[in-house]
């Protein structure tokens, strides 16, 4: 498993961001306990909005890494799979929730098996494209811009993603 195979420093590294992080907390608690308490507040909060989507990443990332082989993602995601494969990131992208570093482990994870940089970019410019928010985009700008900018939005996506991977095949070159 990957996971385990990581590097040592970098697993350090971590940690002493972390022990870094806990020491400026416990400076600041000794130089104004008042904001310090509203600062811990405000970053529990924080982390109760993005719990939900966090276990959700994680549950997927841990059933990809179970139930996929970089062999399916290559047969569903890669070259070889065509026009399929864009339609897999706009969609993607679309229906796509949370916050959007919240998704960098998982399309890391993606990369790892084998997806290449332009299909990550498509899926992540179409994260801009959201269902829930085309209604008040249409009742403030109308019907025909929502339908151009969002026609324009996935095409250019598409074509970012392709100019993403000619400079990824390129650079390998």
């Amino acid at each position: 498993m990957k996971l385990l195979k990581r590097n040592p420093e970098k697993s350090m590294t971590a940690w002493y961001f972390l022990l870094a992080v806990l020491m400026l907390y416990a400076v600041m608690l000794i130089i104004n306990r008042e904001k310090t308490f509203m600062a811990l507040t405000f970053s529990l909060n924080i982390f109760k909005n993005i719990l939900f989507v966090l276990i959700v990443i994680i549950a997927i990332m841990a059933l990809t890494n179970k139930y996929i082989s970089p062999k399916k993602v290559a047969t569903h995601l890669g070259k070889s799979s065509g026009v399929k494969r864009w339609f897999i990131a706009i969609l993607g992208g679309i229906i796509s929730t949370g916050p959007v570093y919240m998704w960098y482990p998982l399309l890391r994870d993606l990369k790892d098996k084998g997806v290449n940089y332009g299909f990550i970019a498509c899926f992540l410019y179409n994260r801009a494209v959201k269902i829930p928010l085309l209604p008040m985009l249409i009742l403030y700008f109308g019907m025909s811009f929502t339908l151009v900018l969002t026609v324009v939005m996935i095409l250019a996506s598409i074509l970012q993603g392709i100019i993403i991977e000619k400079i990824e095949e390129a650079r390998l070159l």
